[in-house]
């Protein structure tokens, strides 16, 4: 693999722009390289003439050049190196200091400018400084951030540590004194504990002070003597943590819940320090997340380090073997000498972050500590691929199945083909629904992946656990395969004519398919990706609970799918309602002739799209961003343009249908905007691609404009409802089925590009981690 590529594999992609541009100096090079061969190919057709007289001419010149003697050109062997004096100068490497950059800047002076294509190498060296001075600036205030974050946890280790003194009560012996036994105590126990050990950290400090006085006029014996007591004592080894500061934090490791919110709505909150083992637990868990992170950090800047003076290094000898010189030394030397070649913080830091989580979080044990720490490589397995491709089969073939045995028994023209699609169709046609959420996801992950989209990252999911598109292919195409095969047993249109009724095992095939798929979704066992599904499983329970939790991209994000999927919510409500109150062993029901079902068919529709709304007003009130208000409008009106559009469904009437076309409009209008505009990012008149944006992921730049257009058109299927247009020959249902599944790869399109989105502005800002809250807030105030 060329270095280029290997650079782009490798490297953060939220600092991108902030490694070195190897492309552009690589076409530099290329420059120079064409210049001097047709440089080359000029001096090689010049008359034979005129060469002899240049040539001759340098050997008159050659006459009077001093001599060199005889002995000193043969008294070094071939091969021997030549000293720095006698290699042909090329660049000086300056570091100059400039007022208001506290950083030397480097500059590199060309000292062949005057030569034939010296242009072209002084732009090189110029573009190399300037790239050069890029890195070095970017890594030193990189450093300089994990530095004063090293400090901000060293704080929080002290905390700690002293609050684990205060709950577990170690037995330790100091100063002499007893071992105390370790017994569960209240907060005013635990506080005079914390007392009565400040009180002996101060008496050994004292101690401590006296001695050293005493130093100067004690003899070697005496201080021998010392030291063998202290031995003695078991006190050499042991300095037992500042207490004190536990009375200068606050504990910040509240969970927020919909009840703690309530609490801070309705009471001031209290965040008091309590001394007890939950809280302990708590605050190890916070702080071991918060060095795990670190240690992430850690380990990409010291991956930035070496890409970039790898880069250099391969950019210079690229350059010597273009241009016949001799520069990379100078050059290379200079990086060495540089903050980035030369400052082994990070190094540090990584050692004493190691030594740190191995003792406190390890129990000491290093490969215990270690595995934890560094990364795990996510392995591609065989069977995923193999059962997929076997669970896709078999679905081609259900579905062929199906179809033949359609066909082959006539069912669409029997008499109770109508019923079937009623009561029947609307059961299977939920599976539909996810399983093409799923393929469409899956799409995502795999056009994400290609176009290095960091979306674990922005999504939130733990290292290691997020699924790729073969894993969620196989879940899609395992749903499938159940789905199908109940379908094909559930094609019986030939009930008993005594009973009147079909069969209850057949007729409860699809009610027993979803109570197995929730069954698992919700299995607290560690089988079928049970981290995706826990992650799942919380987003769409903050969703539930908005907008008492905070507000976060996944939740949100959820939020939109399900905005996606408002025919697959009404497929639960008609579960409910088709076994719960209609009669499914005759396939008939009359409970959505109800008042209430009618209400609760608008009610379940506008859920998602109300969730969003108070989403929209959680991000006002909390980041007081103006235009999440203008986005709560939007969805309000969607809820109002849904409402009217469903009673215009059941009651029809020419007020309501223009109330629903009008509603519709706006909406549509508002919503197209908002997802090309805002989400997107794009149609920016101003940018570098036309209408676009800056930054393109995609390089065909056809692909946007094409979303543009299949959004603005799939964003208009409102209309089918409205004009009461049906393809005659689909039932209604299936009609209804089509446009929802439209709905959902118009979904699967926005989320693409959505992210896309979030990427560059992560990119922009140099976004690469995650913010882990700490456990504890010192306070600034001691009064308080």
């Amino acid at each position: 693999m060329k270095f280029g590529k290997e650079l782009a594999s490798q490297m953060v992609q939220e600092w991108g722009e902030a490694y070195m541009d190897y492309n552009f100096l690589k076409g530099v090079l290329k420059d120079i390289s064409r210049f001097r061969r047709r440089n080359a190919a000029a001096q090689s057709s010049v008359p034979a003439a005129a060469a002899t007289r240049k040539n001759s001419l340098k050997r008159r010149l050659s006459m009077y050049r001093a001599f060199s003697g005889l002995t000193n050109r043969l008294s070094s062997p071939r091969g021997t190196p030549r000293s720095n004096h006698e290699d042909e100068e090329v660049i000086l490497v300056n570091a100059v200091e400039q007022e208001g950059i506290g950083a030397p800047q480097y500059q590199t002076m060309f000292l062949m400018s005057s030569e034939a294509g010296g242009e072209y190498e002084l732009v090189f060296f110029r573009r190399l400084d300037d790239e050069f001075n890029k890195v070095v600036r970017f890594y030193r205030e990189k450093v300089e951030e994990v530095r004063k974050e090293a400090d901000e946890l060293s704080k929080q280790m002290d905390a700690l540590i002293a609050l684990r003194i205060v709950v577990e009560k170690p037995p330790v012996d100091i100063n002499g004194a007893q071992s105390q036994r370790r017994t569960d105590s209240a907060v005013i126990e635990a506080k005079s504990h914390m007392d009565a050990i400040q009180e002996i950290e101060m008496s050994g400090e004292e101690v401590a002070e006296d001695g050293e006085t005493s130093a100067g006029t004690a003899t070697m014996a005496d201080q021998n003597t010392k030291i063998e007591e202290e031995k003695t004592n078991n006190f050499t080894d042991f300095r037992p943590a500042p207490l004190h500061v536990l009375y200068d934090v606050r504990v910040n490791i509240q969970p927020e819940t919909p009840i703690s919110t309530l609490k801070n709505i309705l009471m001031a909150s209290n965040s008091e320090l309590k001394y007890n083992r939950a809280e302990l637990r708590k605050a190890e868990e916070r702080l071991r997340k918060a060095f795990m992170e670190f240690y992430r950090k850690l380990r990409l800047l010291k991956s930035y380090c070496f890409l970039n003076t790898l880069a250099f290094s391969k950019i210079m000898k690229k350059y010597d073997k273009i241009t016949s010189r001799k520069a990379s030394r100078s050059y290379l030397e200079m990086v060495d000498k540089s903050y980035l070649g030369s400052s082994d913080e990070v190094s540090r830091l990584m050692e004493r972050t190691e030594a740190t989580f191995i003792k406190h979080f390890a129990n000491g044990n290093r490969r215990k500590g270690m595995s934890v720490l560094r990364p795990h490589v996510k392995r591609e397995k065989h069977r995923i691929t193999f059962f997929h491709g076997l669970f896709s089969g078999c679905s081609i073939a259900l579905v062929v199945a199906i179809i033949v045995s359609i066909r082959a028994r006539h069912l669409l023209q029997h008499e109770g083909s109508d019923q079937f699609m009623e009561n029947i169709f609307p059961l299977y046609s939920l599976f539909g629904f996810i399983v093409l959420h799923m393929l469409m996801y899956a799409g995502n992950v795999y056009f994400w992946r290609r176009y290095r989209i960091n979306y674990p990252f922005i999504f939130g999911f733990k290292q290691g656990t997020e699924l790729g598109y073969r894993e969620v292919l196989l879940l899609a195409s395992g749903i499938s395969v159940l789905a199908l095969a109940a379908v094909l047993w559930h094609l019986d249109m030939e009930m008993d004519p005594v009973t009147r009724s079909y069969k209850v095992l057949t007729e409860s095939v699809p009610w027993i398919l979803i109570s197995v798929l929730l069954t698992i979704t919700f299995c607290p066992l560690n089988i079928v990706y049970r981290s995706s599904r826990f992650f799942l499983i919380r987003c769409a329970w903050h969703c539930i609970c908005a907008p008492l939790f905070k507000v976060t991209l996944p939740d949100f994000f959820l939020a939109d799918q399900l905005t996606s999927q408002v025919q697959a919510i009404r497929s639960f409500e008609f579960y409910i309602c088709y076994y719960g109150w209609g009669n499914f062993r005759q396939r008939s029901n009359t409970c959505q002739d109800s008042d209430v079902y009618k209400i609760f068919y608008i009610i379940v529709a506008a859920i998602p799209f109300v969730v969003r709304l108070l989403q929209c007003l959680r991000r006002l009130f909390e980041e007081k961003d103006n235009s999440q208000g203008l986005n709560g409008i939007k969805y309000f009106t969607t809820v109002a343009a849904l409402v009217l559009r469903t009673l215009y469904e059941q009651k029809k009437g020419t007020a309501l249908r223009v109330l629903a076309a009008a509603f519709s409009g706006i909406t549509t209008i508002a919503n197209t905007y908002w997802d090309i505009v805002r989400d997107w990012g794009l149609l920016e008149r101003n940018s570098k691609n036309p209408w676009l944006r800056d930054k393109l992921l995609v390089p065909n730049k056809a692909v946007y404009f094409a979303a543009i257009v299949v959004n603005i058109i799939l964003r208009l299927l409102w209309m089918q409802l409205i004009l009461g247009f049906n393809l005659p020959f689909l039932h209604r249902k299936a009609t209804a089925a089509i446009v929802a599944c439209l709905e959902i790869i118009r979904r699967g399109i926005w989320n693409f590009f959505r992210l896309e989105n979030e990427h560059l502005n992560n990119v922009g800002k140099y976004r690469a981690f995650k913010s882990v809250p700490l456990p504890f807030n010192h306070e600034v105030d001691k009064s308080l």
